[in-house]
């Protein structure tokens, strides 16, 4: 019998605590219309089956609103509903068009492109699908049978149909292809009924769910996608061609059905189910970057700078800024002052796209440019030196930026110029790049000085006493031996891969890596795809494998990443820093710990930053 008794019902909540256990929250578009803002109850019942809470969100367009949103939710399911207004794709309408809800096209269109740059699991449904390729450069079909229809119009308008018609009068039948079968895809049935099938592809999510080529789904609508887009592939077919699911092709937690599983019941759920979980496993990897600091020791993007560049703005000329780093729920960078080597009998300032002749004063010109960059963000920016200014930052909830230096050849020749760099808080030097110098020898050099010269042996010396970090990434196998016997602190290498799963000069063999670990340095796994694999595009799986195969070599205390953006680093599943949280998910499904995860993101780094910071003399 139902109890009318609120106090019972309390009693039952607060008998033990916690009083519920955490379930993802999974945010809904809503539908609309006369007024009203509507959800059928299948959505957010399936939802709450599947073990997540739903929340509702209206169609407001407002940004303040969606940001808040996405600042809250798990993960994003689109509904199903009208067709979108064709003029968002830069279409006119077509007599065969539906009607249109204009009240929800901009605020789905907004809300998937922000939960899109901030790897937030999506289940796009029907409507919600379409709505996905609308906002991340796909096509949709305004009518199905239009668009089938398309070819033979063609053809008709230049005079074809007729010339080909004749042709075909001419050909034994059995030779005619055979005709595509026609599937009805905007049913009068029940919702809960199957009325076709649909054909998958074996190496996608939705074969992971169903472990079935074949399923049968109930089918809906008169538009569909036409064209993914660069973001997605096709992974589900109907009979006669018809797009019916497509997922991320970038390892982002991102999958779209045309049919309606809300109203399938078990079957439907499975995607539901997939959604929550992957909705929890981001919520675990958001609170793990609460607690943890996220540190990429090295990117390129100075380099861009002189281009008046839009830190605070999302920049599509750079992988790191302001947005984007938020976005990934970065903390920190080291940003390198980058100085090409110039060839024999170059002269410096023709490597440059400046009229600076000193490598030194270069050097200071980038310093000079993220200074001011960081005056003009102060509230939400600021310049770090030690991994306690990191620490304060992060509690402030402010991104830091460290400096370093990419060549040595930034010293000029002079020692005591080590002393100035220390004093404008440059916190390592890699002591070569991709040429032989004055210090050592490049792993794509010419054996110059057989290793570290006597000047590169003073050079070490006077980074130790000033409390700067030796970086032997790009140095070669010679230079790196001789550089670890010199130094009197941990070295590290700032953004180099393994020689043993890539074989390219610039990665670590495995017997480098025993040594750093052994003086108690790090090697920062870099995502420049050349050093991830030698044949085929590199992903982040690469980076992961490299990052394993490290472990394996070194300890989990002497690894981390690099990422050398803006410097050709950047690989499909982890392209730029609104990319850096897919990391932590993919070390989460390698099975490390967060413990693991903190040393990885950074803790190691740091140790050896404070480590050599405090033997300054």
């Amino acid at each position: 019998m139902a109890s009318f008794d609120i106090n019972q019902h309390l009693e039952s909540i607060y008998a033990s605590f916690p009083e519920a256990k955490h379930q993802p929250i999974i945010g809904i578009t809503a539908n609309y219309g006369d007024g009203l803002t509507t959800l059928t109850r299948a959505y957010y019942q399936q939802v709450v089956d599947a073990g997540g809470t739903p929340m509702l969100i209206p169609p407001v367009a407002d940004k303040d609103v969606i940001i808040s949103t996405l600042d809250r939710i798990d993960g994003l399911l689109l509904s199903g509903g009208a067709d979108f207004n064709p003029l968002w794709a830069g279409e006119e309408p077509l007599p065969q068009l539906h009607h249109i809800n204009a009240e929800r096209d901009l605020p789905e269109l907004l809300i998937t492109r922000l939960a899109y740059n901030r790897q937030i699991p999506i289940l796009g449904i029907c409507r919600g699908m379409q709505t996905l390729a609308m906002a991340l450069e796909g096509k949709v079909s305004q009518d199905i049978d239009t668009a089938m229809q398309e070819p033979q119009e063609q053809a008709e308008d230049t005079g074809e149909k007729k010339k080909k018609k004749d042709k075909e009068k001419d050909k034994d039948k059995e030779q005619q292809p055979a005709r595509r079968p026609v599937v009805k895809h905007s049913q009068d049935c029940a919702r809960h009924l199957p009325t076709h099938s649909v054909s998958i592809d074996k190496e996608s999510i939705l074969y992971r769910i169903y472990k079935s080529e074949r399923i049968y789904v109930n089918s809906f609508h008169h538009q569909a996608v036409a064209d993914p887009g660069k973001h997605f592939r096709v992974t589900a077919k109907a009979p006669d061609g018809v797009i019916e699911a497509m997922e991320s092709s970038e390892f982002k937690s991102i999958l779209g059905v045309q049919w309606h599983p809300e109203n399938l019941e078990q079957d439907g759920r499975r995607l539901f189910e997939w959604l929550v979980a992957q909705a929890s496993n981001f919520h675990l990897a958001k609170s793990i970057h609460d607690r943890v600091l996220t540190l990429d020791t090295h990117c390129d993007t100075p380099m861009f700078f002189h281009q008046d560049i839009k830190f605070d703005q999302r920049d599509p000329r750079i992988l790191v800024d302001l947005h984007k780093m938020h976005e990934g729920r970065q903390d920190a960078v080291i940003m390198a002052a980058y100085l090409p080597q110039p060839k024999m009998g170059e002269s410096f300032s023709s490597k440059v796209a400046f009229d600076i002749n000193s490598p030194m004063a270069y050097a200071d010109f980038i310093f000079d440019k993220i200074e001011a960059i960081v005056r003009s963000n102060r509230k939400h920016l600021s310049i770090a030196r030690t991994p306690a200014d990191l620490y304060e930052d992060k509690r402030k909830d402010r991104r830091s930026i460290m400096f370093a230096i990419e060549n040595a050849i930034a010293l000029n020749h002079d020692v005591d110029n080590i002393k100035h760099f220390a004093q404008r808080g440059v916190v390592y030097i890699t002591l070569c790049h991709n040429g032989d110098n004055d210090i050592c020898d490049s792993a794509k050099g010419c054996d110059t000085n057989h290793g570290v010269s006597k000047f590169g042996e003073k050079v070490i010396r006077e980074m130790n006493r000033q409390g700067i970090m030796v970086d032997l990434s790009h140095a070669s196998e010679h230079s790196f031996f001789d550089a670890l016997e010199i130094s009197k602190t941990p070295i590290v290498c700032s953004h180099s891969s393994c020689k043993a799963l890539c074989d390219v000069p610039r990665n670590l063999t495995d017997e480098q890596m025993r040594a750093i670990a052994q003086k108690g340095g790090v090697v920062q796994v870099t995502l420049y795809g050349g050093f991830l694999r030698k044949e085929g595009e590199a992903t982040i799986r690469d980076a992961v494998e490299h990052l394993n195969h490290a472990v394996r070599i070194m300890g989990i205390d002497h690894v981390g990443l690099g990422t050398d953006f803006d410097g050709d680093g950047g690989v499909t599943g982890l392209a730029n820093s609104s990319e850096m949280i897919n990391f932590t998910l993919a070390l989460l499904k390698n099975k490390y710990s967060e413990r693991d995860i903190q040393k990885i993101w950074g803790g190691n780094w740091l140790r050896v930053m404070a480590l050599v910071q405090n033997q300054k003399k």
